[in-house]
């Protein structure tokens, strides 16, 4: 009989390709959504990702409260919880996403430990290693986000804050092996619906055109790649315990730009192929909140070490110029640009 899995969050991107990677390897899976009415959304996504959208058991559960989780998990064997607050704007009042990320961590994590679930993998990400960072790399597992550091965001203080919760929690009861962590870079990945993760953003603008590429890098994953690790997180006996960091190589918007250019074609038209000062990018942040979040970035190149998924898991990843490719043919086929 085939093991029972629960994907937090499953109207996300991320938690979409999870879905469709557990039901390609002949898990039962079922999943957790704020509202019931998206349940169709969550088939259709499935589908779009090449699995039986009908096989999926779709139950409500939100972080902010507690009713539901206890149904959620029970019967499950094992549970990814990816769901987490993530906004393309910053909000002013940090616990607005401190709180949810936090207490919804928590929530998922006691109700999984109480019901002797194998493992939990929790999603958190590489914002709770590398935040106030003061050596530009490679970062790996053992390094965490300095929480006095005052030029943190909302959001890399929520992930920071949830994570060493869940750590403290497990080692609070004992359980410390049966709790993973994986720590994504930005996700990338065809998408899944036309409702597009905000990490997706940088080839949107790239594709509809903006002014020209800021000098601003990210450490990219892909999203399939991600969910793999998953898998290989909640299975391995030795990865209990551990936090994995999920990285395929850092490129400058500027790289990303040119092989948008060069996969995509005419589709590509509007990529622009010159950088823009950084005066000009902070004087664009004035009046537009998604830009004004990577100043901070200008200029910074922060890199990652994946070896301790490769090496203890033996976690591979796609080239990402054909991650880049397909995302943004992805986006061209769903109208999304």
């Amino acid at each position: 009989m085939a093991e029972t899995v629960l994907v937090t969050g499953g109207s996300g991107f991320l938690a979409g390709w999870c879905i469709v990677e557990l039901l390609g390897q002949g898990y039962e899976v079922r999943t957790t959504v704020r509202d019931l009415g998206r349940e169709g959304e969550v088939r259709e996504a499935v589908s779009t990702g090449g699995q039986p959208g009908e096989k999926v058991a779709v139950l409500a559960a939100d972080l902010t409260s507690d009713e539901g989780w206890e149904e959620a998990v029970a019967g499950c064997e094992y549970v990814l919880h990816v769901a987490s607050p993530f906004p393309p704007v910053q909000p002013k009042d940090a616990d607005e996403l401190i709180v949810p990320a936090r207490e919804g961590t928590l929530r998922v994590l006691r109700a999984a430990l109480a019901a002797g679930v194998k493992r939990t993998v929790v999603t958190s990400s590489v914002a709770a290693i590398a935040g106030g960072a003061k050596t530009p790399g490679p970062l790996n597992e053992d390094d965490w986000t300095d929480l006095d550091f005052d030029g943190l965001s909302p959001y890399v203080r929520s992930k920071t804050i949830a994570e060493r919760a869940a750590w403290e929690l497990v080692r609070e009861q004992d359980a410390e092996q049966r709790l993973a962590t994986v720590n994504p870079g930005a996700i990338l990945g065809p998408l899944l619906s036309r409702d597009a993760s905000y990490s997706l953003e940088v080839i949107e603008r790239l594709l509809k055109g903006i002014p020209g590429t800021p000098k601003v890098g990210f450490s990219f994953v892909d999203a399939r790649d991600v969910a793999a690790l998953q898998l290989k997180a909640m299975l391995a006996p030795e990865a209990g315990g551990q936090r994995f960091i999920a990285i395929a190589e850092f490129l400058w918007m500027a790289e990303v730009a040119a092989t948008l250019r060069r996969e995509l074609g005419d589709d590509a038209a509007k990529v622009p192929t010159r950088g823009v000062p950084n005066l000009a990018v902070r004087a664009m942040a004035l009046f537009d909140p998604g830009i004004r979040s990577i100043t901070n970035q200008l200029g910074k190149k922060l890199t990652y070490s994946s070896a301790k998924a490769e090496t203890m898991l033996g976690w591979t990843t796609r080239p990402l110029e054909q991650t880049i490719a397909e995302t943004g043919r992805s986006m061209i086929e769903l109208g999304v640009v």
